[in-house]
């Protein structure tokens, strides 16, 4: 770290309070002229508006006033050498202004300060030079101060790069190329998904906690649910499927305390989500201590969620009792099966009220009746039997018949209405449009794996409320050169400390 010695704190102190003064003489002058015209709605803005630049221009100049006091102006009172990310550098003689400025919340600032250069075996492996203080700091990617980068990557999650070089522009008077700006969110976005996964597993776990103490009825329960949706991958000429997870919590009186989400770009298989989640169950389960929560998945009963649960959550162990399989209660999607309902009215009835009035009490009795789909099937085969349909009609009969006789062992839902169980998909499929349709599916929207995923990691840790911890998470992680210490003499003006 950098650390001033008394006697700079004290010049520091001194040179603050000066621009406050000359700052404050600023907005003095605004108040008189303000109180001193009519009021009116134009003079109210113009004032409120010139009062925030010179708020702004305050914060601007003590920034940049204090940032470059942190280092001494003389070469002889910094270390020599010094190592970091377990490479040694050597001192150049002069300092140097940062290029391109740092952006910070209050603008542009300039930053003149001492750089390192790697010894000749870090030059032979094209290693870099680099600033002490910039690490010290914490100045993301060269360009942007960590309050900044923190509002890039927030931004980001939610805005067109267009959007945010505006944004940038009008609220902080930060004007970036696009480079500049992909850089700085890139490596917000790196950093952000070293500490996502704990961070979710954490927020979990206190939504588990919260849930475990409510009053109810009903078991606590812990819904796992997953789906795909099709996106507009570069160079490709046609859209590749994404996927989106979701873990909710709900508590014993059924209510959602809160959804975790994950998610991958168009990826083979999905092997990626598949291991991030379940990565995070196996872990959260192991480390809950409290009531044990009823397991649910609900999906639909597409082939990649059906294989995770076949292959993945069937034979997972139990964390409390060696042996023992967990045991998920399976849901198929009620809303999915209710469009298979309606495939079949439409091949069994010529007329459209006979139709809806059969498929409305199919609806009904899926949703209440006991044995439901056997009695929708029985049903559904006498109507048939009377009919001489052609072959697309038929084969519209056959596949809609069939994906209700081969799931319907996980359509029991008057029973999972009776233990309070949600019996609906709708989170998970609202996470494919928040997670992706909004930000990724605009008009004319075409996207790279890496690119995507930069974004994706950003939104994933926004919807799940979990961005202030790992951005902190993040800056704490970062790693700091080590500093030589020296003792500092009466014409020194800093210390480094290790």
């Amino acid at each position: 770290m950098v650390s001033l010695i008394a006697q700079d704190v004290q010049r520091v102190w001194e040179e603050t309070r000066s621009v406050a003064e000359s700052q404050l003489e600023e907005i003095d002058q605004l108040a008189r002229k303000f109180l001193l015209q009519p009021i009116t709605p134009e003079a109210t803005w113009q004032f409120e508006n010139a009062v925030a630049d010179q708020l702004r221009e305050f914060g601007r100049n003590i920034l940049e006033m204090v940032y470059n006091r942190l280092e001494a102006d003389d070469p002889d009172e910094m270390p020599k050498q010094i190592e970091y990310d377990r490479q040694e550098y050597s001192r150049k003689n002069e300092k140097t202004n940062n290029r391109n400025g740092i952006g910070t919340v209050f603008g542009k600032i300039p930053l003149v300060r001492f750089s390192y250069e790697p010894l000749s075996e870090g030059r032979d492996q094209q290693q870099k030079s680099f600033s002490p203080l910039e690490q010290c700091l914490g100045i993301v990617a060269g360009n942007a101060s960590p309050a900044l980068a923190e509002r890039v990557g927030r931004a980001a999650s939610g805005h067109t790069q267009r959007e945010l070089l505006e944004l940038l522009e009008r609220e902080h008077r930060v004007r970036w190329s696009a480079k500049v700006l992909r850089r700085v969110t890139a490596a917000v976005s790196r950093g952000v998904a070293e500490h996502l996964h704990q961070a979710q597993k954490e927020q979990l776990l206190d939504w588990l906690r919260m849930a475990d103490g409510s009053k109810g009825r009903r078991k606590i329960t812990l819904a796992v649910g997953r789906d795909g949706i099709m996106l507009p991958i570069r160079d490709e000429k046609t859209y590749k499927e994404g996927a989106v997870g979701t873990v909710t919590v709900y508590d014993r009186r059924g209510r959602r305390l809160g959804t975790m989400y994950l998610g991958q770009m168009p990826e083979a298989y999905q092997t990626t989500l598949s291991e991030e989640l379940t990565r995070l169950l196996s872990e959260l389960l192991e480390e809950w201590d409290g009531r044990w929560p009823r397991l649910v998945y609900i999906t639909d009963a597409g082939y990649h969620p059906t294989e995770y649960f076949d292959n993945v959550l069937t034979p997972m162990e139990h964390p409390r009792y060696p042996g023992r399989l967990l045991e998920w209660t399976r849901i198929v999607d009620f809303y999915h099966a209710t469009e298979y309902l309606a495939k079949l009215s439409q091949v069994l009835f010529d007329d459209p009220r006979a139709a809806h009035a059969w498929q409305r009490r199919m609806r009904r009795w899926l949703k209440r009746e006991p044995n439901a789909v056997f009695r929708i099937l029985h049903s559904a085969a006498k109507y048939h039997s009377e009919l001489r349909l052609t072959g697309k009609e038929e084969e519209a009969y056959r596949k809609a018949y069939q994906y209700l006789n081969n799931h319907k062992a996980h359509m029991d839902y008057r029973e999972y209405r009776r233990l309070g169980l949600p019996i609906g998909s709708g989170i998970t499929e609202a996470a494919c449009k928040t997670v992706f349709t909004q930000r990724f599916k605009e008009s004319g929207m075409s996207w790279g794996i890496e690119g995507g995923g930069v974004i994706l990691t950003l939104r994933l840790a926004t919807m799940s409320q979990v961005w202030e911890s790992v951005y902190r998470n993040y800056l704490a992680s970062r790693p700091l050169p080590r500093l030589a210490t020296k003792t500092p003499t009466s014409n020194q003006s800093y210390a480094k400390a290790a």
